[in-house]
């Protein structure tokens, strides 16, 4: 929901390298659209879902255009685009399940006329799975290496971690609970900024106990794996819900730095319960530029050692990116693109739909 994100990536060789990579801005009338459909999904109306599938899937294309103008390479050098699309709902666990994503992958493959493969979760889905997490299997091919026990996490909007045995024990993966975004609706609310840069203000800030022993109550948490979550679940509505039954409303600030501890904790948690012989941290998303967060996580981690994916040759703002354009690739290959121990699903699929150029 911040942006577009778009890199270009060679996957010649076992190890996929980022060429180039930039993030585009929302143009803010649709930004804001996109945040009403989230936020609101009930009064969206089917004009309007077809128009914002239309203008997501547009700037998708421009997006596309532009990171292959940037790296100064023909259009025609490019296989495809690996399109992941905006998530507008996720309902893993409705009946029947389900999972859409805006962004017409027809309008990428036409304004570009690159192929393109879209559409990544519903496959898994349809196999019995929660369709996400699907980065793990990248992790998977990326950053795992005998004898070392290492998880790799991601704290985006949700935080999800992969776990990546030293054995050949499966691996696993699944969605801890919110990452970044409960922090950027409430600084969104009462700063007007779309994040905490840093951690600046939060790290002003006091715990609330009561605060956040209410909002570790959430079934979510004590779910066992697989699962997957998103802002259905996790969004200002919920959030309000539970500071209306403090007895007083806590100091904006505070509220921000519980929003923090919230997301450590259940980082924590995690790990500890389904991983605890970690020893290996590696770190992505955008969350690793909240300065408060990464120090309050690192002090919270007994033993394990922290780093950021870079340190494993590949930048943390780009790793999904990067983990979509590899799983476009897997879907050329007719392989499949998920993990059933991770997801759920009933047997390994291939991922997606494929949209000639």
């Amino acid at each position: 929901m911040d942006g577009v994100d778009a890199a270009l990536v060679d996957l010649q060789n076992p190890q996929p390298e980022l060429v180039c990579a930039r993030t585009l801005e929302w143009p803010d009338a649709l930004q804001q659209q996109l945040t009403r459909i989230v936020d609101h999904p009930e009064s969206v109306s089917l004009h309007a879902l077809g128009q914002i599938d239309a203008a997501v899937g547009e700037i998708f294309a421009s997006a596309a255009r532009s990171i292959i103008q940037e790296a100064g390479i023909n259009a025609k050098e490019v296989r495809a685009i690996g399109s992941h699309g905006q998530t507008l709902f996720h309902a893993p666990d409705s009946e029947p399940a389900f999972s859409y994503q805006c962004g017409d992958p027809n309008r990428i493959a036409e304004i570009t006329g690159i192929t393109t493969v879209a559409d990544f979760r519903r496959r898994d889905i349809a196999a019995g799975g929660q369709g996400a997490p699907l980065v793990p299997a990248f992790h998977l091919a990326m950053f795992a290496a005998p004898g070392k026990t290492r998880a790799v996490l991601n704290i985006g909007g949700m935080a999800n971690l992969t776990l990546l045995p030293d054995n050949n024990a499966p691996i696993s993966g699944f969605d801890t609970g919110p990452g970044n975004v409960l922090m950027d609706v409430w600084c969104r609310r009462h700063r007007g900024e779309p994040h905490d840069k840093g951690g600046a203000w939060a790290e002003r800030g006091e715990c609330h106990s009561a605060l956040l022993d209410s909002l570790l109550k959430h079934p979510f948490l004590s779910q066992a794996p697989p699962k997957s979550t998103g802002r259905e679940m996790f969004c200002g509505d919920w959030l309000d819900a539970q500071l209306s039954r403090l007895p007083a409303t806590p100091e904006a600030v505070d509220v921000q730095r519980t929003l923090l501890e919230f997301t450590v904790r259940t980082i924590c948690d995690a790990l500890n319960i389904y991983a605890g012989d970690t020893r290996q941290l590696l770190v992505c998303g955008g969350g690793v530029h909240n300065a408060c967060l990464m120090q309050r996580l690192t002090a919270s981690l007994n033993g394990i050692e922290t780093i950021s994916t870079e340190a494993f040759g590949l930048h943390p703002d780009w790793v999904e990116a990067v983990a979509f354009a590899w799983l476009a690739k897997q879907t050329l290959s007719g392989l499949p693109g998920n993990l059933p121990a991770v997801t759920g699903a009933s047997h390994p699929v291939v991922l997606g739909a494929i949209y000639p150029g």
